[in-house]
């Protein structure tokens, strides 16, 4: 798991094209503002994920001296970005339920992603233990994976916005379908190689 710029990019476009309040909302504000709104809403998790990530690394750091503790850590991780990456494999075509939502995207974005549950769950279990190893490597590996996930987070809904601005259809067509899939897959690798990890850590293998 060398390759952390690579692993964040993997990360990074599956929160971006999974289905969740914050792409939810994403769609609600293209399809009654325009794609300017959308690419807002996107940028929602550049702006409240600082204090969580900050969090997580202090949970890790408490963890540091106990590699049994960061094995489970790990082995939590790879559950969640197994049941991640078959959400994608079995995704379908995306059903589109609007309710009229007033203006101001960049701040409702930022209040859905706050009381988001997917954030926390991920800085806590899979992406802080990742920063870690990275930061213990040196600061540009870690750099390179914060960069890599938010370029490829943050771009992707761009993407989705500008797309689905132009064709409602687009997230219930097949091409849609067949890129969600193909990232399930390419996290359940991952999930693999976060379980390898949490059983050396652990002692377990």
């Amino acid at each position: 798991m060398d390759n952390f710029a690579y692993i964040g990019a993997v990360l990074g476009l599956s929160a971006g094209i999974s289905p969740g309040p914050l792409l939810a909302l994403l769609i609600a504000e293209v399809l009654q503002h325009g794609a300017k709104a959308g690419i807002k809403v996107a940028l929602a998790p550049v702006i409240t994920d600082s204090p969580i990530i900050i969090l997580a690394l202090f949970f890790a750091a408490k963890l540091a001296s106990s590699g049994r503790a960061l094995g489970m850590v790990s082995l939590v991780g790879g559950l969640f970005v197994l049941f991640l990456g078959c959400q994608n494999l079995v995704a379908k075509s995306h059903e589109l339920k609007i309710d009229y939502v007033r203006p101001n995207s960049l701040t409702k974005g930022i209040i859905v992603s706050v009381l988001s549950p997917y954030p926390y769950l991920f800085w806590l279990s899979v992406g802080a233990p990742l920063l870690t190893k990275a930061m213990s490597r040196n600061i540009f590996t870690a750099w390179a994976f914060l960069g890599s996930f938010y370029i490829c987070l943050v771009g992707s809904k761009m993407v989705l916005a500008v797309l689905v601005g132009r064709s409602r259809s687009f997230l219930q067509g097949q091409i849609y379908i067949y890129v969600r899939r193909a990232i399930g897959l390419l996290l359940c690798a991952l999930a693999i190689l976060l379980f390898r990890d949490g059983l050396s850590l652990a002692n377990l293998k």
